[in-house]
């Protein structure tokens, strides 16, 4: 069991879902992972359909995620950060609950995400990875704001730097 006097950030479970995600969350979450002396966990998750045809194959989905781990880790590089960064591919139905089994598996302090474009008027009508992981997690969830949008949620002018 980890730590309870840990920081959240000790030992973060960050998932990404492509190489756009990746370079939105690792902005936001990887300094705060960095600042705390911590490890991350980069989880990639390879939906499976259940059943059904898979909209791509294992091996297209395995390389977006290898091109994301990337961006993560090109992020890092770039803020000269120092934070350990591993990665892990999932495979699994419900996304969700894929991550949510890395978190414990890894015995992660948090679960960090940027929240992707999305309302949650969508999420509520439809259900969603997001609300899954912020309503049923054993693992306490963070959710980072974008590091590219102001306070209004428009996109920065100048790339998101703040004025």
């Amino acid at each position: 069991m980890t730590d309870p006097g840990a920081s959240l950030f000790a030992r973060a479970v960050v998932p990404v879902a492509g190489t756009i995600d990746a370079a939105t969350t690792a902005p936001a979450a990887l300094p705060r992972i960095a600042a705390a002396g911590g490890r991350a966990l980069v989880v990639y998750v390879v939906e499976k359909a259940g059943g059904a045809p898979d909209k791509a194959s294992v091996e297209q989905r395995e390389a977006v995620a290898e091109e994301a781990f990337d961006a993560v880790r090109d992020r890092a590089s770039a803020a000269d950060l120092d934070v350990e960064i591993e990665t892990e591919i999932r495979y699994g139905t419900d996304v969700a609950d894929a991550i949510q089994t890395a978190a414990a598996e890894a015995d992660a302090t948090a679960i960090v995400f940027v929240p992707r474009a999305g309302s949650a008027w969508a999420d509520l009508l439809t259900g969603g990875v997001r609300r899954d992981l912020v309503t049923d997690s054993d693992v306490p969830v963070i959710v980072l704001p974008d590091p590219d949008e102001d306070e209004d949620g428009d996109e920065d002018e100048d790339g998101g730097e703040p004025a």
